[in-house]
């Protein structure tokens, strides 16, 4: 119920009341008076309880569209781990969405899941160091990234990847805060191992492998059992190697998140064409795209 049903049926009341006190009345309209505006009392009491209450189921609702698991708590440790990667413009993400991210690892631990936790297209460092940071340390974890200039787009990807890619090559692509592009660091793979260690998430005592290189020459898990998977590989060919090498190996329950599908249409077409005629995989249509093995 809106608010301008609670102003109206106020208004009512006090009207009402108006009435009560400023004009004389016999005692059996006096009485019939009062129990109407008790009535109406009442009435406005219930409108905004269910006002109240659907102001609440809203927030519920915009919090689970983001994230499946909004009531999951994270340590401090880690809340303070995400805040601190966004202070230092370490990830593109916004805080709900590394929230989002670090309790998907923290569900596959409660929920017995066993296997990798995966990131492919790392950037920054800033989303892997929250995951790593939320994950039990002896589980195992892969960040893969060519640590440097993103790699070129195929006629697969649209005119939207093209544009960027021309962007970036021509070097006039800004990092966050004006700071420089993470494609034209000199030792990107140097400066995102410096930043798990200076969060203390260091990598080697974390169980955490950078793996550096093109996506279709270094992703190779064998039959190794994936837990959660963070794609961010922005365009088609890229999308598309990860999701033919690590979705058949996600174990069940566990869960694909696509960084990139409603932003970038090489991405977008490379997820629906793999899901496509699957009955294996739930798409859940999030801020994110989420993909949960049956």
């Amino acid at each position: 119920m809106n608010d301008n049903v609670l102003k109206r049926a106020a208004g009512k009341a006090a009207r009402v009341k108006n009435r009560l006190t400023t004009e004389p009345i016999d005692p059996e309209e006096l009485k019939a008076a009062r129990q109407r505006n008790h009535k109406l009392r009442t009435k406005v009491d219930e409108l905004k309880a269910a006002n109240a209450e659907l102001k609440e189921e809203l927030v519920r609702t915009r919090a689970t569209l983001r994230d499946p698991e909004p009531d999951l708590a994270l340590d401090p440790r880690v809340e303070q781990v995400i805040h601190a990667v966004r202070e230092e413009h370490l990830s593109y993400l916004k805080v709900a969405s590394l929230q989002m991210l670090a309790r998907q690892v923290v569900a596959a631990d409660r929920d017995g899941r066993k296997g990798l936790i995966i990131e492919a297209g790392t950037a920054l460092g800033g989303s892997a160091i929250a995951m790593a940071a939320a994950k039990d340390p002896s589980r195992p974890m892969k960040v893969y990234d060519v640590f440097g200039m993103i790699p070129e787009p195929s006629e697969k990807d649209g005119v939207d990847i093209q544009a960027r890619y021309e962007k970036i090559k021509a070097g006039e692509s800004k990092g966050l805060e004006g700071e420089t592009y993470y494609g034209y660091r000199d030792d990107l793979y140097g400066e995102v191992t410096a930043s798990f260690a200076r969060h203390g998430v260091e990598v080697g005592a974390n169980n955490v492998d950078l793996v550096q290189g093109l996506f279709q020459d270094t992703i190779d898990l064998g039959d190794e059992p994936v837990a959660f998977a963070h794609l961010d590989g922005d365009w088609y060919d890229s999308t598309m190697v990860c999701l033919e090498r690590i979705a058949p190996l996600v174990v069940p329950g566990g869960r694909i998140v696509l960084d990139d599908y409603y932003y970038w249409s090489g991405c977008r077409q490379a997820t629906d064409e793999y899901f496509a005629g699957r009955k294996d995989f739930r798409i859940e249509r999030r801020t994110k795209l989420h993909a949960v093995r049956l």
